[in-house]
């Protein structure tokens, strides 16, 4: 998937400014999808030259006026054709706690112990974030009533599959910590 898409995505919710982005990026669509905000100026500017978003400028009195990004119909008839391609194949795993993880018995239990004590953090962080995202989408009602009544479900759903990984790691997290602690007393009580 190209950033592009991702950002078209994320315009979905309606105009905003390349700053506006970078910062809702993390509330929308980072769960799957990240970006620097260097790479998402860039992307806009490139959309916007390719004719998929329209900007506007907004004069500001104690800031420097700010461009306001929309899709174009040019945009929007872009998301239709990307959403009817067959998605590519998933994404493969890419982590590099996951390497550390699998060096840990030649390597620094300690260590590696630390840093899925960090990813358990992380991912509990990251699954309130949602939470509080959750909660503001459903505004009060039940799943089914958002799924009802609200104008797009996307999010919702994207959102759902973002807390879902974030549990997974959470699961996974706390017994790879469990599993670590118990060969570090091991290893611990053989050295005496």
């Amino acid at each position: 998937m190209a950033l592009r898409n991702a950002v078209m995505a994320a315009l979905l919710e309606g105009e905003a400014s390349g700053y506006d982005l970078a910062k809702g990026f993390d509330a929308t669509v980072a769960n799957f999808w990240t970006a620097t905000p260097q790479q998402l100026y860039r992307e806009l500017e490139r959309m916007e030259a390719a004719g998929l978003v329209s900007a506007r400028v907004v004069e500001q009195e104690r800031r420097p006026n700010k461009r306001l990004f929309s899709l174009t119909e040019a945009g929007r008839e872009a998301v239709r054709a990307y959403t009817a391609e067959p998605p590519a194949r998933p994404s493969v795993v890419r982590d590099e706690l996951l390497v550390k993880v699998q060096c840990a018995d030649a390597g620094d239990l300690a260590a590696v112990r630390t840093a899925v004590a960090g990813r358990i953090e992380w991912a509990a962080a990251k699954l309130a974030r949602y939470e509080r995202i959750r909660q503001r989408l459903l505004a009060g009602r039940s799943e089914e009533a958002y799924f009802a009544e609200a104008e797009r479900i996307g999010p919702y759903l994207t959102l759902l599959r973002g807390m879902s990984f974030e549990r997974e790691n959470l699961r996974w997290g706390e017994l790879a910590l469990r599993r670590i602690e118990q060969r570090m007393d091991a290893v611990s009580q053989q050295s005496e």
